[in-house]
């Protein structure tokens, strides 16, 4: 199967400790990166992390609470000094549009590439982005600014070829691509071999949804559906059910709850109030209601 697969690069709250950096990541589908927020310290963390800031072209901001978007002009910045010609397209709420625009104009003049930007409706769940391999989706969430998570959905591959099938019946290779799109092959003497006998059944595709910063939203798992990895803040535990719905934020239960009614393969926890230097607390309360849960820290690779 392609590499498809997420880089933490920071997955704490608005409040940085000597532990996390604010929210961002990288997710990685055949061969192209695409960045979900862009808190303060991304660009070294890309670093880091060794991700190529040239096959970065797509950048999808959730809100602009300062702690997903901070780094964003410095990245921009960056990118220019490199040299960089090729688009840089953002995805986020209006709002931040006329806002970056003042950023780039004062602090990056003659950047030497475009900045495209495309306002998003956090209100609408909708395809926003789309290539030969994959779409990108927007999933309405209840925080205090508008806010959204995207979905990352693999679009369906072509069977497999069975080798030895190929070898055996001494199909020509000019035949694959037809028998990888369902034809049958009809052997010199007339006979016909069935598609079914020449392939192996695609790979199912997959799905990574990110849902960050959000309250508690029961009907949310319908909008998951097809999801195989689910990244849900929990920014507290339930000691501090108050403070989430105070805030617009869930505890770890709740995202376990999420995690469970989507029916996800794995649910991966993040976005930390500073109040908890151990998160195991949040990992033991979700594991009462989801199992297949992990958190996640900065540099660790998630495959979907």
């Amino acid at each position: 199967m392609e590499p498809f697969r997420v880089h933490i690069l920071g997955c704490g709250s608005a409040l940085p400790t000597m532990k996390h950096l604010p929210t961002s990541q990288v997710v990685e589908c055949r061969g192209k990166l695409f960045m979900v927020d862009c808190g303060e310290g991304t660009q070294l963390q890309m670093r880091k992390s060794s991700l190529s800031f040239t096959k970065l072209g797509h950048v999808f901001i959730s809100h602009f609470h300062g702690d997903h978007c901070f780094g964003l002009i410095g990245m921009i910045s960056t990118f220019g000094l490199l040299g960089r010609t090729a688009t840089l397209n953002i995805y986020a709420p209006e709002a931040l549009n006329d806002i970056l625009e003042k950023q780039i104009a004062f602090f990056c003049r003659d950047l030497g590439y475009e900045v495209k930007f495309h306002a998003v409706d956090t209100k609408c769940h909708q395809v926003i982005y789309e290539d030969r391999s994959l779409t990108v989706e927007t999933v309405p969430l209840q925080h205090r600014p508008s806010c959204c998570g995207y979905i990352f959905r693999e679009k369906p591959t072509l069977p497999h070829i069975k080798r030895d099938m190929i070898d055996f019946y001494q199909i020509p290779i000019s035949q694959i691509n037809n028998i990888k799109n369902g034809q049958d092959y009809t052997l010199p003497d007339g006979t016909i071999v069935p598609n079914e006998r020449l392939v192996e059944p695609a790979d199912a595709p997959r799905a990574y949804a990110y849902c960050s910063d959000t309250k508690y939203m029961p009907e949310l798992h319908k909008l998951l559906d097809g999801v195989t990895t689910l990244y849900h803040e929990s920014t507290y535990a339930t000691d501090n059910l108050a403070m989430a719905e105070k805030y617009n934020h869930s505890t770890a239960q709740q995202a376990a709850s999420v995690a469970r009614d989507a029916k996800v393969k794995q649910l991966l926890l993040g976005h930390y109030s500073s109040r908890y230097p151990d998160e195991r607390v949040l990992l033991n309360e979700a594991k009462q209601i989801f199992n297949n849960v992990r958190l996640t820290n900065e540099m660790d690779i998630i495959d979907v």
